[in-house]
């Protein structure tokens, strides 16, 4: 459906229409294609809402020829966190699940990402590629050095996830100064099955798409998962150093002119 890119923009959130649009596709894609559930769901409504949606800023994708005034217009969305907004809060989203420490020690500029969700019909096409560009844009602005976020295997039954969330330990692991690690209540190991006994192709595969394309990038992953019942999801956590990541682009646009 997305063939050509005249029709998209993208913007933070401006009004009001905007966020609402943008918990809606939340909650189509979280709540009804997922199976996810919060304390703050509006079932009734149909938005996908949680007590951190106020202090972060709403990174939306927008199809200029959907409906705005029905809250069809958002096909996209990315919700991002820097320093001053966890610090109204008191906490980053994922220090429910993480201890940052280490993350926070490292005096590094942050910003938190999550609630990445694209409409089905705009899935494979160059939609992804419209919101990865705004957010390098705001990456490049305020100078972030640290890009980092928790991401979900669908359901929650680890076994059935063992093989990649063990190629992620084994292989993806953080360095030890910034590595993050899920909090001793809820630890889940990801180190389920022996490196040499990994089906590497197989466990690939496995791994989500918004994963892969992190590790593509030089993302890295923390030590521990997060089993999210609620939500229905192993949540790990990524962090990319946008430093690497910039490095890794330009050594693949030197590739591609020859």
């Amino acid at each position: 459906m997305d063939r050509g890119d005249a029709h998209f923009t993208t913007r933070l959130a401006l009004t009001e229409r905007d966020l609402r649009a943008a918990e809606r596709l939340r909650y189509a894609v979280f709540v009804e294609e997922l199976g996810g559930n919060g304390t703050l769901v509006d079932h009734a409504g149909r938005f996908e809402r949680d007590r951190f949606d106020p202090h972060f800023r709403h990174l939306v994708l927008i199809d200029k020829r959907r409906d705005a005034e029905a809250l069809d217009h958002v096909v996209g969305v990315y919700r991002v966190l820097d320093a001053a907004g966890a610090a109204e809060i008191g906490q980053y989203y994922s220090e429910d699940e993480y201890d940052l420490s280490a993350l926070k020690a490292s005096g590094r500029k942050l910003l938190e990402l999550g609630r990445s969700c694209l409409h089905p019909d705009y899935r494979g096409g160059m939609a992804m590629y419209h919101i990865w560009n705004a957010l390098a844009g705001i990456v490049a602005r305020e100078e972030i050095e640290i890009l980092f976020g928790v991401a979900s295997f669908h359901g929650t039954d680890v076994r059935a996830h063992a093989q990649a969330l063990s190629l992620l330990h084994h292989q993806h692991l953080a360095p030890a100064d910034v590595r993050v690690r899920a909090r001793a209540e809820h630890f889940q190991s990801m180190d389920l099955i022996p490196d040499a006994e990994i089906d590497r192709v197989q466990a690939m595969r496995a791994v989500p798409a918004l994963i892969k394309a992190y590790l593509r990038l030089g993302g890295v992953i923390g030590e521990g998962a997060f089993v999210d019942h609620p939500f229905n999801t192993i949540d790990v956590c990524l962090l990319l150093d946008t430093a690497q990541m910039n490095m890794r682009a330009a050594a693949r646009y030197q590739a591609s002119r020859g």
